[in-house]
């Protein structure tokens, strides 16, 4: 009995392992080429401000006395920027939402196992790709892109783990250190020739990483005068930030920016689930490259109570942030992005936004490529069973065709080919992904039925009696056990 309990254990612990081998395995692949477009970008350097954990609707609604929380930025939308509400997936937590923002994929599901802190696969992001970016903020955040990045081009300046304390009073100051410190910074070029030589070269990136809101978010909910005191501390210090780097580079007016968040927070200070108010998240870009304001001809119901219906919303999704950065400033789009770009925020010719919609096509493309070749490797040929939707002459064709739209100036047809190239790309990458679920699926519940046929051997083996008894049960009894026995496959189908 103790060998049969000893081997049931194992089979058991088998069969827990092999749901993560069915559902969390990484969906990232590797041996891309770099997609970039060659065309001039129209901005030089971009700055990113994250307000980590900061709803959609405490940011853009008015106060109680129908005042705005964030005026600044509030001003810049209805004046300069493009704005709307970018949707984030589960789990809406920390490290997912900024590798969503920052490298364009969402969550890799194999991070589980080390509780959403680390990616356990190496990535690349719009940091990589940047000439050099400089970051400031929280140490489990921040060095996770400096981590994957290739050479030394992303430099990090963190705070002491120690000064995130949930149970401060306030945790404003964890912003106030990223301000001052950016500030400092900025002080210590001016007599820094080689630093003033880096910060003046073309694709560099500024990230702010700013950690108050979730802080002062789980420490004293999203209601709380100190999270919406914080929204105002936040949005000053943005206003300071900007007017700093228009200064130091002689508002040259080759400056993009962005505001966003990473999550948002339930009414009462979690997140990671997907409730709306964890899921909905404001983001405003402006500057260089970003189209100005607009105006609605028709006023839009679902911004009206923030009392934004007259100007126009361009809502994305939260991996979309990454490629629209890359396009701003001319990076290569990230590898395992999956955004689609936004080219509503982008304000530029119609050449550039035909061909930096090509290149996200492309560089999806070439992820559809490698998960098929791997896919293909790792099966019989008489069993695999291609994406059919998007052949290899259908990529041709649909490639050609949009570069001939984009020479001949048919810059819209061009866009609107490229964005069905990326919607095929992406429905085969989730195809090839999910490849052998059934299969796997199918040999778990049938190894889980044998097993079960054989405890049921070994018991009646063990214990002869309950055959004798058991012929006594007929009818009503019999049925029973076969409904049970049926029920109990049925759910088992259902959970793998």
């Amino acid at each position: 009995m103790l060998l049969f309990f000893v081997v049931g254990l194992v089979v058991h612990l088998i069969f827990f392992a092999s749901i993560f081998d069915i559902y969390f395995t990484s969906p990232l692949v590797h041996g891309m080429t770099p997609q970039q477009t060659l065309h001039p970008p129209p901005a030089k350097r971009l700055l990113l401000f994250v307000a980590d954990g900061l709803r959609a609707d405490t940011f853009f609604a008015l106060d109680e006395h129908g005042l705005p929380r964030a005026p600044y930025l509030r001003n810049l939308i209805k004046t300069k920027a493009s704005w709307g509400v970018s949707h984030t997936r589960v789990p809406t937590e920390s490290r997912p939402g900024h590798v969503a923002l920052i490298a364009g994929f969402y969550e890799d599901v194999s991070a589980v196992a080390k509780g959403w802190k680390e990616n356990p696969v190496e990535f690349d992001s719009v940091f990589n790709e940047s000439m050099y970016t400089w970051s400031w903020g929280s140490p489990d955040i921040l060095p996770m892109f400096a981590k994957g990045a290739s050479g030394d081009h992303v430099f990090t300046h963190c705070y002491l783990a120690e000064s995130e304390d949930f149970a401060a009073e306030d945790a404003t100051k964890l912003d106030s250190w990223v301000f001052d410190h950016v500030k400092a910074f900025f002080r210590s070029a001016q007599s820094n020739q080689t630093l003033l030589r880096k910060l003046h070269q073309d694709k560099v990136v500024f990230f702010l990483h700013l950690l108050g809101l979730d802080t002062n978010g789980h420490a004293h909910r999203p209601g709380s005068r100190e999270y919406k005191d914080n929204v105002k501390k936040v949005d000053e210090g943005v206003k300071e930030m900007v007017t700093l780097i228009e200064d130091f580079y002689g508002n040259d007016d080759k400056t993009a920016f962005i505001f966003t968040s990473d999550h948002g927070m339930t009414d009462w200070g979690s997140h990671g689930a997907g409730h709306p108010s964890e899921t909905l998240t404001p983001l405003v870009a402006w500057g260089a490259g970003v189209h100005h304001a607009r105006e609605n001809l028709v006023l839009d119901p679902g911004s009206t109570e923030w009392n934004l219906e007259n100007w126009r919303r361009l809502d994305v999704n939260q991996a979309d942030v990454a490629p629209l950065m890359a396009a701003l400033i001319g990076l290569s789009y990230p590898l395992n992005s999956v955004g689609v770009l936004p080219v509503e925020y982008i304000n530029s010719s119609n050449l550039f936004k035909a061909e930096s919609m090509l290149t996200n096509a492309l560089q999806i493309l070439q992820q559809f490529k490698v998960k098929m070749a791997q896919k293909k490797q790792t099966t019989l040929p008489f069993l695999f069973l291609p994406f059919s939707l998007l052949s290899e002459s259908k990529q041709l064709d649909i490639v050609r065709k949009a570069r001939s739209y984009i020479h001949g100036g048919n810059y819209k047809e061009a866009m609107e080919l490229c964005r069905t190239l990326i919607d095929f790309a992406l429905e085969g990458l989730a195809y090839y992904h999910t490849y052998d679920r059934f299969f796997l699926g199918t040999s778990l519940v049938v190894a889980f039925t044998g097993w079960i046929l054989y405890v049921i051997l070994i018991i009646m083996k063990t214990n002869p009696s309950i055959i004798r008894t058991s012929s006594s049960y007929t009818g009503v009894s019999s049925i029973v056990l076969q409904v049970m026995v049926l029920r109990f496959l049925v759910q088992l189908y259902c959970f793998v």
